[in-house]
């Protein structure tokens, strides 16, 4: 099948066409605001204090993002929380972001009249962007272009019983086609992490995995806690999962069946094509983001029923520029959120439909949103700060 996308210079398609503000700050937003068709990354503070591989993480998300093939074009101000770390300069950011072929143009408020003044040439540049990346017309291609990204959360046993089947499914549609899947959460791989080393295309990837396992153990144990006794929650508990084994053998259902070509770090985009794993954590206001910058072009959540239940997901997109999906198999889930949901497969478990057949009217779904549909997050003018995965000590 095909979808209907933006075909950039350099070879990538995008399901969206934004021009994006980074980094974060008043500028952005100021721009964002007042010019259509605008997007811009909102954050916690990671600015002064950050080691060296933290500022580079942080680089690395921003260069990413204005890379993913979402983006027409991008707007980069030197208002940057680097505080003059040379990771983080914005001559540095915009030239990585600038090798993709996409044009790149720099605000410096020293130069360009103050914040006042960057923010009126900002909005200036961002006005003639969007209406140059109003002139592209979407191209059908294969679904070899598609990148997706996916977590699941609010586990239970709905999750490993048809939700995160049905997203494997479409995993393995996409794999097959040539395209690209990123799934993750090393904490929620624990206890299966043996399975999902022996689906690895190398015995190189395989000790990857299991390297990425025994790291993020070792980090608990440092705080005196054992992961394995902490995990399930109290919520998947409630939700029937009885150890962090059942979770995460129904957690990796959501990465299909396909080889495992490699191990990639928070934010990093792959080398090729096919299924890969991210060490990354499963904090959602994190993962997503680190996916986009990763090159995604759409995110799924593959929800269960803990938390969610009595409440309407009224949250944007913490993947940035990259579509946001909300997916269920938990039908309380689906009845509490309906207008939030994108897709539901609690069919299976009521026996409307075979796993396959779900995956299948998954994937058509996902092919829709790709062609412009909104997913039912893109209706919602809000959005979380996100938190990136930076992982060692503030000073």
């Amino acid at each position: 099948m095909s979808f209907l996308g933006y075909v950039r210079s350099d070879g990538s398609v995008g399901t969206r066409n934004y021009v994006l503000v980074i980094p974060q700050g008043i500028i952005s937003k100021s721009i964002c605001d007042f010019v259509t068709g605008t997007k811009s990354i909102l954050t916690v503070d990671h600015g002064s204090g950050r080691t060296a591989n933290d500022r580079e993480t942080i680089a690395r998300v921003l260069i990413g993002l204005g890379r993913n093939p979402n983006v027409a074009s991008v707007i980069l101000h030197a208002a940057s929380p680097g505080v003059g770390y040379p990771e983080l300069r914005a001559e540095r950011l915009a030239d990585e972001i600038a090798r993709s072929g996409k044009r790149v143009e720099i605000l410096d408020a020293a130069r360009d009249g103050g914040t006042y003044g960057a923010i009126v040439k900002g909005i200036q540049l961002a006005r003639q962007m969007a209406y140059e990346a109003s002139k592209l017309r979407r191209k059908e291609v294969g679904d070899e272009h598609l990148c997706l990204g996916v977590k699941c959360g609010y586990s239970d046993t709905t999750s490993g019983i048809a939700g995160n089947p049905a997203v494997g499914y479409l995993y393995d549609k996409i794999v097959a086609a040539g395209g690209t899947a990123m799934f993750g959460e090393t904490t929620e791989i624990i206890g299966a992490e043996h399975v999902l080393a022996k689906r690895a295309a190398t015995p190189q990837v395989a000790q990857a995995i299991l390297d990425a396992v025994l790291v993020q153990e070792a980090r608990a144990k440092a705080t005196g806690l054992d992961i394995r006794t902490v995990n399930p929650v109290p919520s998947n508990i409630k939700g029937g999962i009885s150890s962090l084994e059942e979770k995460s053998l129904g957690a990796i259902h959501k990465a299909g069946t396909a080889p495992i070509q490699g191990v990639l770090k928070y934010a990093e985009r792959s080398q090729g094509k096919g299924l890969y794993f991210v060490d990354n954590w499963m904090g959602h206001l994190s993962i997503f983001a680190g996916y986009a910058a990763a090159g995604a072009n759409i995110v799924l959540f593959q929800l269960g029923g803990g938390g969610v239940t009595g409440r309407t997901l009224l949250e944007g997109s913490p993947s940035v520029v990259a579509p946001f999906l909300w997916t269920t198999a938990n039908p309380k889930t689906y009845a509490a959120a309906r207008d939030s949901i994108d897709f539901y497969s609690g069919t299976v478990i009521e026996g409307s439909e075979t796993p396959e057949e779900a995956g299948e009217r998954l994937y058509r779904t996902v092919i829709d949103i790709a062609s412009g549909t909104l997913s039912r997050s893109e209706t919602l003018n809000y959005s979380e700060p996100i938190d990136m995965y930076l992982q060692e000590p503030r000073f």
